[in-house]
């Protein structure tokens, strides 16, 4: 196994188990999008990590795109307010949409991103999470079709996912320490 970085608590996910869920949702993904016109976007900058992999992992014509958000809040949750920060340079217009997230936790931005690309008239919009977040009586805003694993509500980075822009390039998933980002 992979040696853990000092700022992380503990691994939730090695680099084995995420293959094997990217490689999971590859094939349903591949299996569902066949012989259609997929096009898979990215929300920057989380999931660009988990796109390439998937992206591979997929066996059928695609094409991929890029988007960048910023959500305003508390700076621990997003309030649902979105700002556009890079749009897509693509057309989705008749195309079969499937947003690529990194992890899903209260799903407002991802509501809002959502309604956004409906108003361009995709054939279909659906969303593929690495991660939901499990929070105790709370719904999220969206259900996706295709997810990864549930991870627990506490604060995790590797694998795209960051705290301040770091660790984004741990190869496994892991717990940050409470004292990092107290």
């Amino acid at each position: 196994m992979e040696a853990m970085h000092p700022d992380v608590d503990r691994v939730l996910f090695s680099k084995e188990d995420i293959a094997d869920m990217v490689k999971r949702m590859g094939a349903q993904i591949s299996k569902d999008y066949e012989g259609k016109d997929l096009v898979l976007i990215a929300v920057l900058r989380g999931a660009v990590v988990f796109m390439g992999d998937l992206m591979r992992a997929i066996d059928c014509p695609l094409a991929i795109d890029f988007m960048a958000v910023s959500s305003y809040g508390d700076g621990a949750k997003s309030s649902g307010i979105v700002r556009i920060v890079k749009d897509l340079d693509i057309d989705i217009k008749g195309r079969d949409v499937l947003i690529v997230e990194d992890i899903l936790d209260s799903g407002l931005t991802l509501k809002y991103l959502m309604k956004n690309l409906s108003s361009r008239h995709p054939a279909s919009l659906e969303v593929a999470t690495f991660l939901w977040k499990d929070v105790e009586g709370r719904t999220t805003a969206i259900d996706p079709k295709y997810v990864g694993t549930h991870c627990p509500d506490e604060f995790v980075v590797g694998y795209g996912l960051d705290f301040a822009e770091r660790y984004r390039n741990l190869p496994y998933v892991g717990v940050l320490k409470p004292e990092v980002y107290a």
